[in-house]
């Protein structure tokens, strides 16, 4: 039996499935969580990794791995390889007047890139970190995504052994930087000198900025060597992983037709499309899927959480919110809860906060606060299905 490791390393944890290649029937299984917060030191992520790895029974048995890993994070390292501060991740949205700074001053962006640039996306990141913390920025010699950095450091580099040029990315993770473009396969260069606010010629970025190779989809990232973490390694191929919403599709065998709705922190909802998406209205981002085609994405900000947060209000576990919420009839009886706690993505609304309207003493029970908070999530991903429909996406099956 043929044993390899698929990573997920989200928002909130890294999980670990270890399965048959053969079949794909899972063998074992291990997770460790993440720390809080929009913004992480990435080590955190690799100790995280590696808990999670022990936790499935380690890799002595393992003939390959790959990572796939939350889109957009900002994680820029030195010259020597080390990381010049704590990682922003998609939810951060500070970065939020540094994307509409970006957008005014490239209008060409969305025809360019296939999407128009959000707080979320790495490229609005650099910019707030040009214009805040400048002197991080000058230090910039290479900038690389969550799933990037991990695949990275499971083939032995890092401060200890920084060879930049060894980073790898597929084009699904590198779509959503904001300085790829997912139609022709390649970086805009141009793009990430104007986001860090460095000079840019004939020779390119000065000073030079690595960015990770593009491998194809089912390319080897290389092997994972003997480590002090992994001991039994040197002859696990690393393959090269993905975003995890393309990796999502690749799993379940999204086609032409199909649209994904997937609720963890984030929520989403994306298709599988042969032909790339330029929204101009900025509501569908145009990315790259694992496979060679394209990924047409909506995101909220507002999503699993939700749920979490009147989970814990109501004093209910999960399964518990769910039964509540089925006890009251659809509509919650005109209770609405608009779900924007941490702002909000699709709609762009990064200033925005929740609120909790049609508020009668009829309605306000805890049945129907249940299935307003359920409500809620899920027309912010209705309206997402509206948006990828208007983009031309033939929406047969919804997974």
């Amino acid at each position: 039996m043929t044993l390899v490791a698929g990573i997920d390393s989200s928002t909130q944890s890294c999980k670990v499935v270890i399965v048959d290649a053969a079949t794909g029937e899972t063998v074992r299984s291990g997770r460790a969580p993440h720390p809080g917060g929009t913004e992480v030191d990435p080590e955190a992520w690799w100790n995280a990794l590696i808990l999670a790895v022990a936790d499935a029974g380690g890799l002595a048995d393992v003939e390959a791995i790959s990572v796939a890993g939350q889109q957009h994070g900002m994680i820029v390292l030195d010259h020597g390889g080390r990381v010049i501060r704590p990682a922003l991740l998609w939810n951060d949205t500070r970065s939020a007047h540094a994307a509409r700074d970006l957008a005014d001053e490239v209008p060409d962006i969305v025809n360019r890139t296939g999407s128009v640039p959000v707080a979320s996306f790495t490229i609005t990141k650099l910019r707030w970190l040009a214009d805040h913390e400048p002197d991080n920025a000058a230090r910039v010699a290479a900038v690389a995504l969550p799933h990037d950095w991990l695949t990275w450091r499971l083939r032995g580099f890092g401060p200890e052994n920084p060879r930049l040029d060894a980073l790898t990315t597929d084009a699904s993770d590198a779509s959503g930087t904001g300085y790829f473009d997912p139609s022709t396969g390649e970086y805009d260069l141009a793009l990430l000198a104007t986001a860090l606010r460095r000079p840019f010629g004939n020779s390119g970025i000065e000073p030079h900025v690595v960015l990770p190779r593009v491998l194809d989809p089912g390319a080897q990232a290389g092997v994972m060597p003997q480590s002090p973490e992994f001991p039994k390694g040197g002859r696990v191929t690393v393959g090269v992983g993905a975003g995890d919403n393309a990796a999502a599709a690749l799993g379940l065998g999204a086609r032409d037709g199909d649209v994904v709705v997937s609720i963890g922190t984030s929520g989403t909802v994306f298709a599988v499309t042969g032909v790339p998406s330029r929204d101009e209205t900025g509501a569908v981002a145009g990315f790259a899927d694992a496979s060679g085609l394209f990924l047409p994405l909506v995101a909220t900000l507002n999503a699993a959480r939700v749920l979490d947060s009147i989970a814990g209000l109501l004093g209910l576990a999960h399964d518990e919110l769910g039964e509540l919420a089925l006890s009251a009839a659809p509509g919650a009886a005109g209770l609405v809860l608009q779900p924007y706690f941490e702002g909000e993505r699709t709609p762009n609304l990064p200033d925005a906060t929740a609120t909790l309207f049609g508020m009668t003493l009829a309605s306000t029970t805890r049945a129907n606060l249940a299935r307003a908070a359920i409500e809620g999530v899920l027309c912010g991903l209705a309206d997402g299905l509206d948006a990828l429909t208007a983009q031309g996406v033939d929406a047969r099956r919804i997974l």
